[in-house]
């Protein structure tokens, strides 16, 4: 049967870890991993985290299944974090493995809705949406958005492109701490992108996977919330493994919103019989301690506290790499990446000079020259700038 089964292609980003792993100089430095790390190299625990699983393991008397959409309690809730004062009429709940669970499950009901689907993907975007989509042979588009000679949103291009979406064609939007360019859009943008999707009745699929990390919880949540409170439908992917920091405990959650509760009740239902065609019951013990810390005042303030901690660490970080390559290079146009928000930023790097950074600089960044600012540290970034300037 398997003879002739052609190879995956390799994972960029993993073969990137594997590279690095095997690489045996002690001044290596790991801008490619797509997580956070603290100044020690490590993805901690999260003391809120910490708590709430002692917490639950002392009070935790089963391991039976909760719902085919996953508990209640930790779908309540994240919707009630990322969209506040819920129309619980409107509203229908999925929890799944980790955000990417949540895009999959969200493509699913998309497609069942309309056969013919179209999704608008950002130019450039997280590759995994492309990879999953093409992997179920739902047609996409691209969308204009970053421009590389500004390091910002080119939001008119942006706007002119999604001017030809059709109604019930599904927009892919990242919510904050856009990946891989960090170029966020601004209030005035998500009024603007509302007025489109509106006219031209598209609807808004926004992947929240970083949550907290541009400049705050309320602030990162503002410009989707515009688009939850004045459009009649809207899809949400959330994930845990950075907000959280529970990346291997693989937690997500799908948030809808419909017309009306008819259209609510047909959205629960269709999520639901997807879960059960597919992995059937979710993980649990992830979205427990989510749940537990986001019902827990104390919990919730030490969570919001660390969170902070991590985004003030990353802003910090982004504002020492734009000076060191400012002055490594002479060109003050670097100062964009302080701008920027979460962890990751396009350098605008070609093959050769990723390959030629990794091999006499020890540098490992993603092909096309995306980074992982959380990967820095003080001591790392002078040696990281002196690399990019040679290399460019």
């Amino acid at each position: 049967m398997f003879a002739h089964l052609p190879a995956a292609e390799p994972d960029k980003i993993l073969r990137v870890m594997a590279e690095f792993a095997a690489d045996p100089r002690d001044d290596k430095i790991d801008l490619g991993v797509g997580v956070y790390k603290a100044e020690d190299g490590t993805t901690p625990v999260l003391k809120a985290v910490h708590d709430s699983e002692a917490r639950i393991l002392e009070r935790q008397t089963t391991k039976g299944y909760t719902a085919l959409s996953g508990d209640p309690g930790f779908r309540n809730a994240v919707a009630e974090l990322v969209l506040g004062d819920v129309p619980q009429e409107r509203l229908a709940t999925l929890a799944t493995p980790g955000g990417t669970g949540a895009i999959r499950q969200a493509f699913e009901l998309a497609r069942k809705a309309q056969s013919d689907l179209t999704v608008w993907l950002s130019d450039p975007t997280w590759t995994n949406h492309e990879a999953i989509l093409d992997a179920m042979g739902i047609r996409w588009r691209r969308y204009r958005y970053y421009d590389p000679a500004t390091g910002r949103a080119d939001v008119p291009a942006m706007l002119e492109d999604l001017g030809e979406a059709a109604r019930d064609d599904l927009v892919l939007l990242h919510g904050c701490c856009h990946n891989p360019t960090g170029a966020d859009l601004t209030a005035a943008d998500w009024s603007a992108l509302g007025d489109l999707l509106e006219r031209r009745g598209a609807v808004p699929l926004v992947d929240l996977a970083y949550l907290g990390f541009a400049d705050g919880i309320e602030a990162d949540l503002a410009g989707l919330r515009q688009l939850s409170h004045r459009l009649p439908e809207f899809l949400l992917a959330f994930s845990g493994s950075k907000s959280f920091g529970l990346y291997r405990d693989r937690v997500g959650c799908v948030v809808a919103l419909g017309a009306g509760q008819q259209a609510a009740d047909a959205i629960s239902g269709t999520l639901a019989s997807l879960n059960r065609h597919s992995y059937a019951f979710p993980p649990d013990h992830g979205a427990r301690i989510v749940a537990t810390i986001l019902g827990d005042p104390g919990l919730r303030a030490s969570w919001t506290e660390e969170l902070s901690s991590m985004r003030t660490r990353i802003n910090t970080l982004r504002r020492s790499f734009a000076e060191a390559l400012t002055e490594a290079t002479g060109d003050p146009g670097w100062q964009v990446l302080a701008e920027q928000r979460g962890m990751f930023s396009l350098l605008g790097l070609g093959d050769d000079a990723v390959r030629q950074m990794r091999e006499e600089h020890a540098v490992y960044v993603v092909g096309g020259g995306r980074i992982n600012v959380a990967g820095l540290t003080p001591a790392s970034i002078p040696a990281a700038a002196r690399a990019i300037a040679d290399v460019l």
